[in-house]
C-alpha cells in the first residue's frame, strides 16, 4: 500500500485522538473559569467549553491555512 493512500487515514485517526483527548480533559475538568484578554474578561464557562471551542477554531483555522498556503502547489 502506497503511503499516500494511508495519509488521510493517518490524519484522521490524529483528529480523533485530539477530539477523545479534549473531551476526557473536558468530562474531568468541569470548573468554570473566566477569559481574560487587553483588560476584557467573559463570563463563567465551563473549561470543557474553552477547550472544546478552542480546539474547533484552531482545527478549521489550520484547515484554512494549508488551504491557503498550498494554492500554489499542485495537491492531489
Amino acid at each position: 500500500m502506497p503511503i499516500t493512500k494511508l495519509i488521510p487515514i493517518l490524519v484522521s485517526a490524529i483528529a480523533a485522538i485530539w477530539v477523545v483527548a479534549t473531551a476526557l480533559l473536558s468530562v474531568q475538568n468541569a470548573t468554570p473559569v473566566s477569559l481574560q484578554f487587553l483588560g476584557f474578561s467573559s463570563i463563567q464557562l465551563p473549561i470543557g467549553l474553552v477547550l472544546a471551542t478552542s480546539t474547533a477554531l484552531g482545527m478549521i483555522g489550520g484547515a484554512m491555512a494549508l488551504s491557503v498556503f498550498s494554492k500554489g502547489r499542485n495537491v492531489s
